[in-house]
């Protein structure tokens, strides 16, 4: 598995609509290139989000992906009208992978009552 992880400075004011268009932007990705989806996050830096995307392999994520269509294109134009400046700011393959999507104490439970 590959991930990618971007960071977006955003101009003073923009945050809400750069959220809107970056998840735009993302669902198209996820849905013609064959990622796996990402998440955007709010870093303790005044207007800098950190995106992770992740992806099956680092070739997937590295093909020539060519997305159109009105959607797209517009949020992607909003996307870049928000930017300061964006970069990609590690390229990583997974070692080791214990991420859960439900606490401990939930999955338990649901052992426990079954």
């Amino acid at each position: 598995m590959f991930i990618a992880v971007y960071e977006f400075e955003i101009k003073e004011g923009t945050e809400a609509s750069f959220r809107e268009a970056w998840l735009e932007v993302t669902k198209v990705i996820y849905q013609h290139c064959g990622s796996f989806g990402s998440r955007l996050h709010l870093s303790d830096k005044p207007n800098v989000l950190v995106g992770y995307a992740q992806w099956p392999s680092r070739e997937q994520w590295e093909k020539d992906h060519k997305l159109t269509g009105l959607l797209y294109e517009n949020a992607r134009e909003e996307m870049r009208n928000c930017l300061v400046q964006s970069r990609t700011v590690y390229k990583l393959e997974v070692s080791d992978d214990y991420l859960q999507t439900t606490l401990a104490s939930e999955y338990e439970q649901k052992i426990t009552t079954k």
